[in-house]
């Protein structure tokens, strides 16, 4: 270890980050590339092409070119994302109790309203009552 100082180690790791934050950029772009519903095909190909024979460069430009579409793609997908995620919430959340016809507590105020309308005698919504509770 006498011959690599330590200057040179901390140089050496500088610049494997640097490469290792450069891929992440470059798979960030291809992926940015095939997400993007507004490119026709052949500029896609067009794309993909000039980042793998050009990777610096081809990089580079994309991001200045189309960067801003980039974040907003991300914010579109993210917002995709939440929304799928709190609707499956809201169904998961709202099959359960009553056999999975609906939740306990609107089975509870479809019999109180049956009862209230005098479709249902007080004993048989009391029964009702009890086998939605079980």
């Amino acid at each position: 270890m006498d011959d690599y100082p330590l200057l040179n180690v901390f140089w050496t790791m500088l610049w494997f980050f640097l490469w290792i934050m450069w891929l992440f950029l470059l798979f960030k772009v291809i992926t940015d590339i095939f997400r993007d519903h507004d490119m026709n095909g052949w500029a896609k190909a067009g794309w993909l092409i000039f980042c793998i024979l050009l990777p610096y460069l081809g990089v580079l430009v994309y991001v200045i070119a189309r960067g801003k579409g980039m974040s907003a793609r991300d914010v579109k997908q993210a917002k995709a994302s939440e929304a799928a995620f709190q609707d499956y919430i809201r169904k998961t959340a709202g099959t359960q109790g009553a056999g999975g016809g609906g939740s306990s507590t609107d089975e509870l105020a479809r019999l109180a309203e049956l009862k209230d309308k005098g479709a249902i005698t007080p004993e048989e919504f009391e029964k009702a009552k009890a086998k939605v509770l079980a």
